[in-house]
């Protein structure tokens, strides 16, 4: 039997590759003999360098730049010939901020622009940007500022930085250092990785949509959105493109919508690149049975998440999918099914919030084996 093990990052406690082999331990416990093969994936978010790392793409780098709220942090990202891989929780995540430290009118997105920028220095041509897990939704902002654009108020002063500054957003000027090279609009090519498909603004948008996952009430998210209709207006007229209804512009605060502006980036689908760029599948078509996972499945999972993209496409080749998560907040089999999933196993069902958080690989272990019913169904008869 050929198993292969293609996990997502469980958000805020393991790494797609930590995951992966948590899950591998219990499979070598239910079936001795299997083959397994790990593929450690993401859509964009968590786990893209790690990602791109193990499958043996690119070497690691590090450099101090301001986190979301200015405090330094220590960014990773990859060198792989001469595209350079980014995850802006990197530089901008919301792991850096404990609940009491959130900032969401305030908080930006500088850090990643001086990661592009010091990717452009290092003789980089092309960038591959992960978008997840920020902590702003200044609309990238943020990111333009750090690359070396300058964003003006009225009285020709730069505009505080965050959501809230965008509101006396009035002149946007470019890098002085800029010089045309055609290689996209600041000479770097960018591909922007979403894993949503939302607009910047509306219903659907930054502000209404992810603005309380970054610590924003109602008073607030009515701000953002304000700011970021006033920001897409004078984008519009100072560069000239309408970003309001950009798929996937609302990805990372808005920052998928400013990568565009001001990089000419092109906008994707996460999981489906990252997929492609790491040959899932031909280790697809080598394997009886997949197993993929995230650590909360839900609704947004079938919006770009890498475990559905995982299940659709082991669905096209006809091969069983078993998809395990944290929790669970879906009971629909009949769109598990539609979408390739053949099973779920949510590990809150058998052990308390308490136990996964404490021990996140050891649990996810133990999780799989006290669902030892499922687990084996699956292994014997893929289903």
């Amino acid at each position: 039997m050929r198993i292969l093990i293609a996990t997502n990052a469980f958000k805020g406690t393991l790494g797609p590759l930590a995951a992966a082999r948590a899950i591998a331990r219990a499979v070598r416990a239910v079936l001795p003999g299997a083959e397994i093969t790990l593929f450690p994936v993401s859509d964009g978010g968590d786990g893209l360098l790690e990602a791109f790392m193990f499958h043996g793409h690119g070497s690691l780098r590090v450099l101090t730049v301001p986190g979301p709220v200015f405090k330094p942090v220590r960014a990773k990202w990859v060198m792989a010939g001469d595209t350079a891989v980014i995850e802006i929780a990197q530089a901008s995540g919301l792991k850096y901020l404990s609940k009491s430290q959130l900032a969401p009118l305030d908080a930006a997105t500088f850090g990643v622009g001086r990661l592009i920028r010091a990717a452009a220095r290092s003789g980089a041509r092309s960038a591959l940007v992960g978008l997840g897990g920020s902590a702003s939704n200044d609309g990238g902002a943020g990111c333009a500022a750090g690359f070396g654009f300058k964003l003006l108020d009225r009285a020709g002063a730069p505009v505080p930085p965050g959501a809230r500054g965008l509101l006396k957003l009035e002149k946007i000027l470019p890098p002085a250092f800029l010089k045309p090279n055609g290689l996209g609009r600041a000479g770097i090519k960018i591909t922007a990785l979403t894993d949503v498909d939302n607009p910047l603004t509306g219903p659907r948008g930054s502000a209404i949509v992810y603005g309380p996952q970054k610590g924003a009430g109602p008073a607030e998210v009515a701000v953002m959105e304000s700011a970021l209709v006033h920001y897409a207006r004078v984008i519009k007229r100072e560069l000239g493109f309408d970003v309001r209804n950009i798929k996937g512009g609302a990805a990372a605060g808005g920052l998928g919508a400013g990568l565009h502006a001001f990089f000419g980036a092109e906008l994707v689908s996460g999981a489906a690149f990252v997929l492609e760029r790491l040959g899932f599948e031909a280790a697809l078509k080598r394997s009886d049975l997949v197993i993929t996972g995230e650590g909360r499945f839900d609704q947004q999972s079938f919006y770009g998440k890498a475990p559905v993209a995982v299940a659709r496409l082991a669905m096209r080749h006809k091969k069983p999918t078993l998809l395990v998560c944290g929790s669970c907040g879906l009971k629909d089999r009949r769109r598990f099914a539609a979408n390739g999933i053949s099973r779920v196993i949510a590990l809150d069902e058998v052990l308390t919030l308490a136990e996964l958080l404490e021990t996140p690989a050891k649990a996810l272990t133990d999780g799989l084996l006290l669902s030892m019913e499922t687990l084996s169904n699956f292994l014997r008869f893929g289903r």
